[in-house]
């Protein structure tokens, strides 16, 4: 069978809401990391096939096809085409996975994926809630509510959040743990340069046009001074619970992108790989606790994969709400030293529609840099479901 080869892999550092890559319109930011991409594996830019970027909030200076908006601000030729994926957050995952398919498919040969995402200048919520209050109604359908049994409510991520934790028996001090766990094993990766090869240096660019050519090279939300009771006294989400915005992941601007070729590619140009599509999957699963989804997903890509949980030797449990990856830990029975181990979103961000690619690049930075074989990512997605990518380490 034909294979997919990922032959090149960076991200911007996150940006904080209002920090140091609000002032950059996301296209220019996405155009931004597509042109290192190129360069990375210097190639005639025409020779690229399709640019496939996902993107949640695709509204206001996300609209109108991002991903061909960010070709067209890029030094790629017009020739090269563009299209913009949503599938939540896990949109650029799904971009790799679009990108993989239409490379083993053999209609292309060269596939930038990627995304991009600006929480800063476009707000989460804002295409289903800018709308909604202009009168041109909602996404939740008669049908939808009715199947559901929810005649005003809507799904919701938050409450999703404190389901698992119910489910799964996690109490508060296990989640502010773990996110204390995530800024630690974050700022350790940080402070040794393992994020130095991953990272694209950019501009700082403040909202109010401020930066002074300085540049952003570290996640701007990791907190290197976190302690556990800092984490502890923030505020719940919702009385009662367990829920806080230190235990779940951060708003965040960033772009993130991979190359994924042939390997009449890989032959053509002299491309080394960093790593294999080894499998590539998505699941639907329950829309109302929402975030279940890569439990059910990843015991279906490792069985459909002939592989067991121990075989995967790193593993990006993407971390949407502390209460996530400790239920995928606990459903799966997989190590915990080997699943992200230089932190995740709770102290990187989460951008989003870039989360996936941005994922993507941790995790083949770390094998590479680990020498090891095996990684598997997978992330809950809006409405239950979950994208599931495992790669080989070439």
């Amino acid at each position: 069978m034909a294979e997919a080869y990922i032959v090149a892999a960076t991200r911007t550092a996150g940006g904080r809401r209002g920090g140091r890559l609000s002032g950059w319109h996301p296209v220019d930011l996405a155009a931004t990391v597509i042109d290192s991409l190129v360069e990375r594996i210097d190639v005639d830019p025409a020779a690229v096939d399709d640019v496939v970027l996902g993107c949640v909030s695709q509204v206001a200076e996300q609209s109108t096809n991002v991903a061909r908006n960010a070709v067209l601000a890029s030094k790629l030729p017009e020739s090269v085409p563009g299209t913009s994926i949503d599938r939540q957050c896990g949109s650029s995952q799904q971009a790799l996975h679009f990108a993989a398919q239409a490379v083993i498919s053999g209609t292309m040969d060269i596939v930038v994926a990627g995304g991009v995402e600006s929480m800063s200048r476009v707000p989460m919520f804002t295409p289903s809630s800018l709308p909604a209050k202009n009168g041109m109604g909602y996404y939740m359908s008669p049908r939808i509510r009715a199947r559901y049994s929810m005649p005003e409510g809507e799904f919701s991520q938050f409450v999703g959040a404190e389901t698992m934790a119910r489910k799964y028996g996690l109490s508060r001090r296990q989640l502010d743990e773990y996110a204390l766990l995530s800024h630690r094993r974050a700022s350790a990766a940080s402070r040794n340069g393992s994020f130095e090869a991953e990272i694209l240096p950019v501009e700082v660019r403040f909202a109010d046009g401020s930066g002074d050519g300085e540049l952003h090279t570290i996640d701007e939300g990791i907190r290197f001074d976190a302690t556990l009771d800092g984490i502890g006294a923030v505020k719940l989400l919702q009385e009662g619970g367990c829920i806080s915005a230190a235990n779940a992941s951060q708003i965040c601007d960033g772009a993130t992108g991979v190359v994924v070729v042939s390997e009449q590619a890989l032959k053509d140009h002299g491309l080394k790989p960093l790593a294999r599509v080894h499998h590539m999957s998505v699941l639907g699963h329950d829309p109302v606790i929402v975030l279940e989804a890569p439990i059910p997903a990843t015991a279906r890509a490792l069985k459909k994969a002939g592989m067991r949980i121990d075989d995967i030797d790193l593993f990006e449990v993407n971390e949407a709400f502390a209460s996530v990856p400790l239920a995928w830990l606990q459903a799966t029975g997989a190590d915990p030293e080997r699943m992200n181990v230089n932190g995740g979103a709770i102290a990187l961000g989460h951008p989003l529609g870039a989360s996936g690619t941005k994922l993507m690049t941790t995790l083949i930075h770390a094998l590479i840099q680990r020498g090891k074989r095996y990684g598997l990512q997978t992330m809950c997605e809006g409405a239950g479901m979950a994208n599931v990518t495992i790669v080989e380490r070439l």
